[in-house]
């Protein structure tokens, strides 16, 4: 068969195949070797799909690739009622629900669901990131990821919401996006009853009943919840502010900051409270909005039993149980609790007035001040009072309106036991009792 002699197994190889460039010591081998070649190349273009001309070796392959195409999710989740292509995709996001996570690292032992993603992070403690970024020299661990990175610079956004037009530059941001419009909140806190879109949102809140705070600052040991507000809040020791806004050379640490803070100067409200109308600048405002209309006030303090919508209002509140305050007015020596202040009240010093009403040319010292004065101008009063229908500018004169329907004075002169609706009418009526003792 084979009519080369033993001998010839010692000759140089002169027989190569043109497809693969393996060579050998006889043509009859070679032939043999490369009707290899032209079987599977037979047998792949018969595999072929042709809208992508993508090809496959199996038919089984084939076909689970088409369903792509086709759209075809027929694996659910009965606990969520997501679908997937795939049975394997199914399994895989199953593990959510139940919390298994069966791949661990041996470095820090942080579980995954998946090899890839384990493999991925296993990158980290190598600090091997292999794909460079050309743009702006950011390494990632792998190729995917750097894709997804570069549609940052290249500012593509290809998928878009067909209810709000919103962009977003990958399709899993959309997936998530589109929640918001669906009411969809498959994740559910165990602890509280409330639901996310998202199972990392659900995992960053169950740290609050947990006070889990695993990232810490080198620097000042202050512990976060996440590694992202780790970084940025390391930036405050580095006074490393990279980006930059254009209008006012305002600097940021993040990207997302100078985001929110351009919409100041373009006048952008993208955030409409269903329940009123009122537009805002932020999500995380209308959420706090929406708290007004809803009651709820899920931050308690424990001194005084005391409700507050936001975490930053209730810990504000417990530096008057703690009289904490930390910073000092190099000018006049006067202490503030939180640093916002000390720059609002700094400003009386600097004669610092950067907020200008368009209308006017009134000048503030702060943003909400300036807000305040807009409604002289538009008229506008969105707090109503549910017990008498009279409307105000602010949310404050309401409050103290609405006494006059529950307890009319509340603050009560120790002296006379003379008592006032406001605090401020209490204080200017006590200068008459302190006035008596100074002339006796």
């Amino acid at each position: 068969m084979f009519p080369e002699k033993k001998g010839s197994l010692k000759r140089k190889k002169q027989f190569t195949c043109p497809s693969c460039g393996k060579s050998f010591n006889s043509k009859s081998f070679m032939d043999v070797h490369v009707n290899i070649h032209q079987t599977i190349y037979s047998r792949k273009k018969s595999l072929t799909y042709t809208k992508w001309a993508k090809r496959f070796t199996k038919v089984s392959s084939l076909k689970r690739h088409q369903m792509i195409h086709k759209g075809q999710k027929p694996f659910q989740c009965t606990g969520c009622n997501k679908s997937f292509t795939h049975f394997s995709s199914l399994k895989t996001h199953q593990m959510i629900h139940r919390g298994q996570k069966p791949f661990k690292c041996s470095e820090c032992n942080k579980s995954f669901t998946r090899l890839s993603n384990l493999k991925i992070h296993q990158m980290i403690h190598g600090i091997k990131k292999p794909f460079p970024c050309i743009e702006c020299n950011t390494s990632f661990t792998d190729q995917s990821t750097l894709k997804k990175h570069q549609k940052i610079h290249s500012r593509q956004k290809s998928f878009t919401c067909t209810v709000c037009n919103k962009s977003f530059a990958w399709l899993s941001n959309l997936k998530r996006h589109q929640m918001i419009h669906g009411g969809k909140k498959p994740f559910t806190c165990i602890e509280c009853n409330k639901s996310f879109t998202q199972s990392s949102h659900l995992k960053r809140h169950q740290m609050i009943h947990s006070g889990q705070k695993p990232f810490t600052c080198a620097e000042c040991n202050k512990s976060f919840t996440r590694s992202l507000h780790l970084k940025t809040h390391q930036m405050i020791h580095s006074g490393q502010k990279p980006f930059t806004c254009i209008e006012c050379n305002k600097s940021f640490t993040v990207p997302s900051s100078l985001k929110k803070h351009q919409r100041i100067h373009n006048g952008q409200k993208p955030f409409i409270c269903t329940e009123c109308n009122k537009n805002f600048t932020w999500l995380s405002d209308l959420k706090i909005h929406q708290m007004i209309h809803s009651g709820e006030k899920p931050f308690i303090c424990i001194e005084c039993n005391k409700c507050f919508t936001r975490s930053l209002n209730l810990k504000r509140h417990q530096m008057i149980h703690s009289g904490h305050k930390p910073f000092t007015c190099t000018d006049c020596n006067k202490s503030f609790s939180y640093l916002l202040n000390l720059k609002r009240h700094q400003m009386i010093h600097s004669g610092e007035k950067p907020y200008i009403c368009i209308e006017c040319n009134k000048r503030f010292t702060q943003s909400s001040d300036l807000k305040k004065h807009y409604m002289i101008h538009s008229g506008v009063k969105p707090f109503t009072c549910t017990d008498c229908n009279k409307s105000f500018k602010q949310s404050s004169h309401l409050r103290v309106h609405q006494r006059i329907h529950s307890d009319p004075n509340p603050f009560m002169c120790t002296e006379c036991n003379k008592s006032f609706t406001r605090k401020s009418d209490l204080k200017r009526h006590n200068m008459i009792h302190s006035r008596k003792i100074s002339y006796d």
